[in-house]
C-alpha cells in the first residue's frame, strides 16, 4: 500500500483543479492507497519568507502538519495552474515556507550542492494552462516546470517526477474536461 499525497496548488476551491485532484484521488482509492491531501487555499500560514534563510521563522501549526505529510508520503502529487510561466502566489509562498535547509534539504560543506532530504519518494505535477504545450517547451523554455520539476522536487531528492500538462484550459469542452478527468482517475489507479 502506497501513501500518496494530494497537494492543490490552486487558491479557487472552484476551479476545475480541484475536479481534477478529486478525481485522482477517486482513482486512487479505488487502488486501496492510503490517500491525504492538502488544499493549501484551507491552510492559514503567512507566505511570506520575511528574512530569507537568515533567520527561521516558526512554522505555523498548518505548515507543520502539512510537512509531516510531505515527510511520510510515498508519492506526492501537485495540481496548479500556471499563471504567467509560474505558480499561483498561494503556493510559491507555501514552497519557500515549507521547503527548507534541514527539513528539506542540507548543504554539505565543499559541495556546490546540497543533499536532498526528501529521497525515496516520487511525485507527479498535474499542471493546467492554456498556453499551447510547444510554446511553453520552446520559446519560454518551461519555466513552471523547471521551477518545481527540477528547482524544488528533485532538488530536495524526489525522484522521478512526471509531468501531466492540460492545455487550453480556458473554452474547453465538457468533453475534453471529461477525458481529462478520466485521465486523472487512471493515473490515480495506477499511482502515478
Amino acid at each position: 500500500m502506497k501513501k500518496i499525497l494530494v497537494v492543490n496548488g490552486h487558491p479557487d476551491q472552484q476551479s476545475f483543479n480541484y475536479a481534477l485532484s478529486e478525481a485522482y484521488i477517486k482513482g486512487a482509492s479505488e487502488s486501496n492507497h492510503l490517500i491525504s491531501k492538502l488544499n493549501l487555499s484551507e491552510l492559514q500560514f503567512n507566505p511570506n519568507l520575511a528574512y530569507g534563510y537568515r533567520e527561521r521563522m516558526e512554522l505555523e501549526p498548518d505548515l507543520q502538519m502539512a510537512l509531516d505529510k510531505i515527510k511520510s508520503a510515498d508519492h506526492i502529487v501537485w495540481f496548479f495552474p500556471m499563471w504567467w510561466y509560474s505558480v499561483p502566489a498561494l503556493m510559491k509562498g507555501f514552497i519557500d515556507r515549507t521547503f527548507l535547509p534541514g527539513i528539506t534539504f542540507e548543504s554539505i560543506e565543499g559541495k556546490a550542492l546540497p543533499r536532498g532530504l526528501l529521497k525515496g519518494k516520487s511525485a507527479r505535477m498535474v499542471i493546467t494552462a492554456d498556453t499551447p504545450q510547444w510554446y511553453d517547451r520552446i520559446y519560454m523554455k518551461r519555466p513552471a516546470i523547471n521551477q518545481i520539476k527540477k528547482g524544488t522536487l528533485q532538488f530536495c531528492g524526489i525522484k522521478p517526477v512526471k509531468v501531466s500538462y492540460l492545455t487550453p484550459i480556458n473554452g474547453s469542452s465538457t468533453l475534453q474536461r471529461e477525458k481529462w478527468l478520466q485521465k486523472l482517475r487512471d493515473l490515480g489507479r495506477r499511482s502515478m
